[in-house]
């Protein structure tokens, strides 16, 4: 991406909450993967105006517009699946925020538009572009688990709007597969007491080869947003995660990918190996939700 840009893609952003933001902040400073962007206007059901000099614009001019040819999704992850469906098809290509949709289905639905299409459909993931990431994957690698565990606390989110726990919490769900490789489903628990804003989903699942991993999701008021880990291997353990670092600029690293894609400068192999395992987490998301259903 280093040299000079020779066209520039028109870019609206749906959805202006921290995420939207973040990406406005992005494309409109003068950063390597911006250069190659052009940040048209926002698309929002609030009535806004503008923000920091980026003009309102309604959907429909957004799906119209010859001049937008880029879509970034950062809505309610319940809207995503519409608004992908109707940027790809008005020849977009699209940036949404994870979970791309909330079934694998339709997912796995979108991604066919996008390659009839022939447009880039690409998923934000930047849990595996933080700090913490990066030292877990050296951590594990070569080590042979025996088990392992992920608990996950934050407070109180709304399943009308950001999904069933295994899709709004899939970002751990993605940690866990990117370690240890494909997971199958053991079975699943969800403890709610909705008078209280409170929820605890138990998940246990098994590698490919037999060993088990706990994934556990618990929100509700007064619960700090944390992340305590245990992984026993042969060799060790790792029981909970040093300070590696400060995270920075996570959205922006997302978005040098995105535009590497527009670019074509990803192999065929690396996009379908990264669709397998997109398309594999939102399917156990939806496995765990049935399991979960099917035992009220």
């Amino acid at each position: 991406m280093s040299a000079e840009p020779e066209r520039k893609f028109g870019v609206v952003v749906v959805g202006v909450g921290r995420a939207g933001f973040v990406r406005i902040r992005d494309l409109r400073n003068p950063h390597a993967s911006s250069a190659f962007l052009n940040l048209i206007g926002f698309v929002s059901r609030r009535e806004l105006g503008h923000i920091d000099e980026v003009q309102q614009i309604s959907l429909e001019d957004a799906l119209s517009s010859q001049e937008v040819e880029v879509a970034y999704i950062c809505s309610e992850s319940s809207s995503h699946e519409d608004y992908i469906r109707q940027f790809l098809n008005a020849g977009k290509h699209v940036l949404v925020e994870y979970p791309m949709t909330l079934s694998w289905a339709a997912a796995k639905d979108l991604w066919e538009l996008a390659e009839q299409k022939g447009k880039v459909l690409h998923e934000e993931h930047v849990e595996l572009l933080m700090e913490e990431f990066a030292f877990l994957k050296k951590e594990v690698v070569g080590k042979d688990l025996l088990k392992g565990s992920l608990l996950f606390t934050a407070g109180p989110l709304e399943e009308e709007r950001f999904g069933f726990p295994a899709f709004s919490g899939i970002s751990r769900l993605t940690w866990l597969v990117s370690l240890f490789g494909e997971l199958s489903l053991v079975s699943a628990t969800l403890e709610e007491r909705k008078e209280d804003q409170y929820m605890k989903m138990t998940v246990c699942l098994e590698t490919e080869n037999k060993r088990p991993l706990t994934w556990i999701e618990e929100k509700g008021p007064g619960l700090k947003r944390n992340r305590h880990l245990s992984f026993h291997f042969k060799s060790g353990s790792l029981e909970n995660m040093p300070n590696v670092g400060v995270n920075k600029n996570i959205f922006l690293k997302d978005q040098n990918i995105f535009v590497q894609k527009l670019l074509g400068q990803f192999s065929e192999e690396e996009l379908a190996a990264e669709k397998k395992r997109i398309l594999h987490c939102l399917w156990l998301a939806e496995e765990i939700q049935k399991y979960c259903s099917s035992k009220k």
